[in-house]
């Protein structure tokens, strides 16, 4: 509680012009601009979930918590384990003895993602890393016995990426959340005694640049102290320059305050919000933590990720991939392999997405759907599909005398032809290999 008690004292005594604990301050902050420059994140759910291997993250929910259980968890726990097995025995088999942050960081490198969000803790209630408010329930009490942040997060700063951690506000089964809740969240011993020390503990401990929060629904934000939180951390924390945090801060707050809207997992929008946004969806389409049980028709394949990627830029989204890592700390190859694809198409095309901003037009329907960016005098057309035909015609930019289109990954400048006097454009295509993830690039100079 020290850490508390100085922290909200902090927040009791300002000094200069400083954000106040309500969200018409804090939601006026501008966000840092390495978030926006980034575009492409790697989200990483790994816990005690990760040991059953089944249903996804949420298994002892659906196995132990909800009414009535799922069946198949049930049957799941029935048919592989004796009779009384307790969820927690998960835990020492959450060894992470394969775990080398070293090359987790290599691959999120090679994927050109340019940040990393880790699940600090889920709704289980486990941390990965010494929390002093989860004794005996966190990654050096049991299981890896090593703390799974800290060195995670060494490696990928050691990248020069940034690294950020996903924590879970309410806890299932947590016996003073339980309490709080039996009350109506009238009383708040959860939040005071273990949710926020954590929080606090955890930021000066690891300085994360972004925190995305989660589990938030059930209560209102003035249960969580969602706004004093955010005060402190946009005024005094460590990271108070350069922190991110997205808008899960309690029922309600949702594509409303916060910093990113995140809105609901896999959120897509039809159009151009006036706020800005992050897409968070999985590799596994049918679970964040890893599945001993997926099959490679759950998987996204590369030009999807790639098109999704696209899409959300294009719309001024950030694109958040997740994988799921197996207990003995192992990124399945299949999610590996993606990540490098990605990769691959953004050495080539990164141009178009990193610190790239929504056109005036964000997408038109040609022979293939196209999508646009910009940066700077350049617009981008993304082309998700082969076009049938040598040529693609766009006809959004606005030509004039000096327009010079090229295809990135080939410096040759492409030959074109007015489709009206200054409005729009016929381009002849090279030869395109479908090697790169069935999207190209194509950069617009001298065009509006």
């Amino acid at each position: 509680m020290i850490v508390l008690t100085f922290v909200l004292l902090l927040v009791t005594f300002p000094c200069g012009a400083r954000y106040t604990a309500d969200w018409t301050s804090l939601d006026a902050r501008p966000l840092p601009s390495w978030y926006g420059e980034a575009k492409v994140g790697i989200f990483i759910h790994w816990g005690v979930f990760s040991v059953p291997g089944f249903d996804s993250e949420w298994f002892w929910w659906h196995w132990q918590g909800q009414t009535p259980p799922d069946p198949k968890c049930v049957a799941y726990m029935d048919n592989n384990y004796p009779p009384g097995f307790s969820y927690p025995e998960f835990a020492p088999e959450f060894n992470a003895q394969f775990f080398k942050p070293e090359e987790w960081a290599d691959i999120f490198n090679a994927s050109g993602a340019k940040y990393v969000v880790l699940t600090a803790k889920h709704h289980e209630g486990f941390t990965n890393w010494e929390s002093p408010n989860s004794w005996n329930w966190n990654s050096v009490d049991t299981g890896p016995h090593r703390d799974l942040v800290g060195d995670l997060g060494e490696a990928v700063r050691n990248r020069s990426l940034h690294f950020g951690l996903y924590n879970s506000l309410y806890e299932w089964f947590n016996p003073l959340y339980l309490k709080d809740k039996q009350n109506g969240f009238q009383t708040q011993e959860f939040v005071l005694h273990k949710l926020l020390p954590e929080l606090y503990n955890m930021v000066v401990r690891y300085r994360p640049e972004v925190i995305w929060s989660d589990g938030d629904w059930e209560a209102p934000d003035t249960y969580w102290n969602s706004t004093q939180f955010l005060a402190w951390l946009y005024n005094d924390s460590p990271v108070k320059d350069t922190v991110v945090t997205n808008d899960r801060w309690g029922a309600g707050c949702a594509c409303k305050h916060g910093g990113y809207y995140n809105c609901e997992d896999k959120y897509t929008p039809g159009q151009l919000p006036s706020h800005k946004w992050e897409k968070c969806t999985s590799v596994d389409k049918l679970s964040w933590g890893y599945r001993r049980n997926m099959k490679m028709s759950d998987l996204m394949d590369l030009p999807t990720i790639i098109e999704d990627l696209v899409h959300t830029v294009a719309l001024g989204g950030n694109y958040l991939l997740n994988v799921g890592p197996t207990p003995d700390g192992m990124i399945p190859v299949v999610f590996e392999e993606r990540l490098r694809g990605v990769g691959a198409w953004l050495e080539v095309n990164g141009e178009a997405v990193y610190s790239s901003e929504p056109w005036r037009v964000q997408m038109e329907n040609s022979s293939v759907p196209v999508w646009y960016t910009s940066k700077g005098d350049s617009i981008y057309a993304i082309l998700t599909r082969k076009p049938p035909k040598p040529t693609v015609q766009l006809l959004e930019p606005k030509t004039s005398a000096n327009t010079k289109v090229t295809l990135l990954g080939n410096p040759v400048p492409l030959s074109w032809s007015p489709i009206k006097p200054n409005a729009g454009l016929t381009i002849v295509l090279p030869e395109l290999c479908d090697t790169a993830g069935k999207a190209w690039t194509l950069k617009l100079d001298g065009v509006k």
